[in-house]
């Protein structure tokens, strides 16, 4: 079997409330941009990915599909581990087309990519619910309505301004008590002096986590973070690989690890970091970058089968207007179901991808 052919489109899906508009420090938004992969082969086999696109310059999907098609065609789809060691695309693209391997792969094998991983250990995966920065009364109001939607965790962002920082979080204990497990997520905004104080005045609140409140480096400022507070650390933007969990684990840097296909390079990456934090007793988190189906799928399947990933995953699939794939995933109290079908369970809609697609 070979790769016969290999398209790339970058697609844009508005997102709705209480999700939209999405607040971070760095910026607000109220779409999710992504590229989809779709990987043929000559034996008529077809699989899906995608790469998340968001907030990037000089995005071009002719640019993506022609590296992709450069590479790609004319190599052999299901072995995964030469692809790894062989591709040296950019990481985001390596990571959609990956993921469009697994799925042909499962396709070609008649079973579900959970199983190429390992094994189902879950039936479903739970899922945190996201919101952006939001003031005291609105921060109550939205976790009061996840709490109805039966989601157990939260993830907020933050990051603008510490005692708004505190306001929020204290909005939702004071709306919702610990029926929520709280993360924030003030990516990368403050010095080591900052985030010192911010994590001690968070105590009170006991968060599940703080999550990268500090630079990616040098990883000794994490570890100091975590001997000056009782607030865990987790860990997101300085884990770009497996190589970088190892370190982070050596330096004692972490105590949760939060990966994503995007940055890692695609599913078996993320495998990989799941297995290095199961080793060292450390939970690991898929990370979210604003994701639609097939991104979506990739977190439930990583989640299904590895033992590491015993928490809430990110997710913001909730709060799009509408998913490019012919069967959108089903979020019922927490939770999404590991998919039975063959490959990732996700489909693409030929109509839903021309409705949404970006000409770039």
């Amino acid at each position: 079997m070979r790769v016969t052919s290999v398209d790339v489109t970058v697609v844009e899906v508005p997102q709705i409330a209480p999700i939209a508009p999405y607040r971070s420090h760095v910026r607000t938004s109220s779409t999710t941009m992504s590229a989809i992969v779709h990987v043929v082969t000559d034996e008529g086999l077809e699989g899906w990915g995608e790469h998340n696109v968001n907030f990037l310059p000089d995005v071009s999907a002719a640019r993506m599909q022609a590296d992709a098609r450069a590479w790609l065609v004319g190599r052999d789809p299901l072995n995964l581990q030469a692809f790894h060691r062989d591709c040296r695309l950019e990481t985001r693209l390596k990571s959609g087309i990956e993921l469009a391997l697994w799925d042909l792969k499962g396709k070609a094998l008649g079973v579900p990519v959970v199983e190429l991983l390992g094994g189902k250990i879950r039936d479903a995966v739970d899922v945190a619910a996201c919101m952006g920065i939001q003031t005291y009364e609105r921060a109550g109001e939205i976790a009061s309505f996840y709490v109805e939607q039966g989601f157990k965790s939260l993830k907020t962002k933050a990051g603008s301004d510490m005692r708004e920082d505190l306001e929020m979080v204290r909005g939702v204990r004071d709306a919702v008590g610990d029926r929520l497990n709280l993360r924030i997520d003030p990516n990368r905004a403050y010095s080591l002096e900052e985030a010192i104080e911010l994590s001690r005045q968070l105590e009170q609140y006991e968060l599940e986590y703080l999550e990268q409140p500090i630079p990616a480096e040098p990883l000794a400022n994490a570890a100091r973070l975590r001997e000056e507070t009782s607030t865990p650390i987790a860990l997101n933007e300085s884990v770009v690989d497996p190589a970088s969990v190892w370190e982070i684990l050596e330096a004692g840097a972490a105590e949760f690890i939060l990966p994503d296909t995007h940055i890692a390079g695609g599913i078996w990456p993320c495998v990989e970091i799941g297995h290095l934090g199961h080793a060292a007793g450390v939970p690991c988190i898929m990370h979210c970058g604003h994701d639609l189906g097939p991104k979506t799928a990739a977190m439930v399947h990583v989640a299904g089968a590895c033992p590491a990933y015993t928490l809430g995953n990110d997710s913001t699939y909730f709060g799009l207007e509408d998913d490019v794939t012919l069967e959108p995933f089903i979020i019922q109290n927490g939770q999404i179901a590991v998919p039975d079908v063959a490959g990732l369970g996700c489909d693409v809609d030929p109509e839903k991808l021309g409705r949404y697609r970006v000409e770039c």
